[in-house]
């Protein structure tokens, strides 16, 4: 186990400093000055800027700042907003959509275990039709036009939740439903095509002909093997919820990391941009490190594989 979680940890270092580099790199290729845009700006003030911010400095110069900066996690200063940096935007930004996604993640993941589990259960009757069309629709449906219909009948027409803005509880109400719908409609195909499997494996029959009760059998024994798959597919989902969704919070005026992002790109604010991919990034690659721990632990032929 310990040589598995070494190699795993290395894989992480390298797949973190690829991200880094190649983020960084790619910045600064962009075409475009994150200082004029649509002004005119003397050229004195224009190198007193470049000066200031390190921009007139090597690239290599400039790369070994910022990998020195990463390493004490210092994400450098904002352009846009100045007198501050990026690290207290992601300070102030982070909770907020980390609160909406833990929601979303504790409504989706059970919601979809339980309406695939369902699913498999009743395969080929009206049960297992209708889950599927709600899945369907979950995945088919884009997150924004299911929040737009969310705030028309539960704000507009019903006058139940508030339309926006944040505060109370029932401020995250529809934020969290909008975005707990795609993860819930894909968790519930993945474990329903996965029960359907399993069920039909010889220790299934087996467990059937001691006369136990179908849903304790699959509860019991097949659950545990048809949620590999989710496992798998719950460390990306994760990264893009807890991280906020850049629609979704743009639509209820949530001040999460998503409408910064989406403010740094309409400013050229190039630290922010640049801080703000890498601790996404960052944080996706940390997610799938322990899901692929996680996986392990249930599955030890994974580990032994490796």
């Amino acid at each position: 186990m310990l040589r598995y979680l070494l190699k795993k940890g290395l894989i992480l270092l390298v797949s973190l400093w690829c991200v880094i580099t190649g983020t960084f790199f790619l910045m600064h290729a962009i075409p475009g000055d994150p200082f004029i845009g649509d002004r005119m700006i003397p050229q004195e003030v224009m190198d007193s800027l470049y000066a200031y911010y390190g921009l007139d400095q090597p690239l290599w110069v400039q790369y070994a700042k910022y990998l020195k900066g990463i390493l004490t996690l210092d994400l450098g200063p904002s352009i846009v907003y100045q007198g501050r940096s990026v690290n207290q935007f992601i300070q102030e930004g982070f909770p907020v959509s980390a609160r909406v996604g833990l929601q979303a993640l504790c409504l989706a993941i059970p919601s979809g275990v339980m309406l695939g589990t369902w699913a498999a259960l009743k395969r080929a009757e009206w049960q297992d039709a209708s889950a599927m069309v709600i899945s369907t629709l979950g995945v088919s449906v884009p997150n924004f036009v299911f929040a737009s219909l969310l705030q028309f009948i539960f704000c507009v027409k019903l006058h139940w939740l508030p339309v926006a803005r944040w505060g109370t509880f029932a401020h995250t109400i529809l934020p969290t439903i909008s975005l707990a719908a795609l993860p819930t409609a894909f968790i519930a195909r993945l474990t329903r095509s996965n029960m359907v499997e399993v069920l039909q494996q010889d220790y299934i029959r087996t467990a059937k002909a001691k006369g136990l009760p179908l849903l304790r059998i699959a509860m019991k024994h097949g659950l545990r093997n048809a949620l590999l798959p989710v496992i798998s597919y719950l460390g990306p989902v994760t990264t893009q919820i807890l991280t906020g969704s850049f629609m979704i919070e743009k639509i209820f005026a949530i001040p999460g990391l998503g409408q910064w992002m989406i403010h740094s790109i309409a400013g050229r604010d190039y630290p922010m941009i640049l801080g703000l991919t890498i601790f996404f990034s960052c944080f996706l690659i940390v997610a799938m490190f322990i899901v692929d721990v996680v996986y392990s632990l249930i599955d030890p032929r994974i580990r032994n594989a490796n």
